[in-house]
């Protein structure tokens, strides 16, 4: 783990970001390619016309692409955020993801990555926050550090397997383990890393979209399924990279 961080101390940060934001980039393009199929969905699902409907996928795509750009040039990083915060609260809502659990906690999930990013782009999280009392030597940058943790873990409950195979069990239990491990912040980047490298193999394996003809549905829906996948693993990266904050075991465990 030390050789793997002093390796890659230069680039990870990067590298995260760019897992990060992928859904985003993804999604934003496709967004100019299906401009019609998009609109057309969208004014049929909500009865709101031509020009609401246009004006939702335009926003969609400008939305997304200029925040990812902002994001990766490390301009305007906290705008940038907002604006993706607000992209996936509209799509929420306009897809009906609402009141599909496990989209929906995946969709939490990207979230708290970007909730870590926000706090990535806080030196010390003071001026966003003018005024807030902080809790005895932590920042609010430290708590949303914490909450950008327990989101990302959200993601992992949407990949439990309920059957009785003994390597699901075998699965379930350790990336349980590891999960808790990463919320409550003890052995952190150990245990990030690890969940990254999990992660990795399952989304390579199960969501191998480009298999699929493009033609077929089933492309689309393993597309999806693999960029967000990916932001999850950007945002586990970015845990790997900074660490877990002050609000975790590993901090408290420096002043006992």
């Amino acid at each position: 783990q030390i050789n793997f961080l002093r390796v890659t101390k230069q680039y990870l940060p990067h590298v995260a970001r760019l897992f990060l934001i992928s859904t985003f980039l993804e999604d934003g393009i496709r967004m100019w390619f299906q401009w019609s199929e998009q609109r057309d969905y969208i004014e049929a699902t909500w009865s709101c016309g031509y020009f609401l409907a246009t004006g939702f996928v335009l926003l969609n795509l400008i939305g997304q692409i200029g925040g990812c750009v902002l994001v990766l040039s490390r301009n305007l990083v906290q705008y940038a955020c907002f604006g993706l915060f607000g992209i996936i609260a509209l799509q929420t809502v306009a897809y009906s993801i609402l009141w599909d659990l496990k989209f929906l906690m995946r969709n939490l999930a990207l979230s708290g990555g970007l909730l870590l990013l926000l706090a990535e782009s806080r030196s010390e999280g003071k001026s966003m926050f003018a005024g807030v009392p902080s809790m005895g030597q932590s920042s609010p940058k430290q708590y949303m550090q914490l909450g950008g943790r327990v989101l990302l873990v959200l993601m992992f409950m949407t990949l439990l397997h309920f059957d009785s195979s003994f390597f699901s069990i075998l699965q379930n239990m350790v990336g349980t383990a590891l999960i808790v491990l990463v919320a409550v912040g003890l052995k952190t980047k150990l245990a990030a890393l690890t969940l990254v490298l999990w992660l990795l193999a399952i989304n390579v394996y199960f969501n191998a979209f480009w298999t699929v003809p493009s033609y077929k549905p089933m492309h689309d829906f393993l597309k999806y399924d693999f960029f967000q996948t990916t932001s999850v693993i950007g945002g586990l990266l970015l845990v790997v990279a900074l660490g877990p904050g002050g609000v975790s075991v590993d901090e408290k465990k420096k002043d006992w």
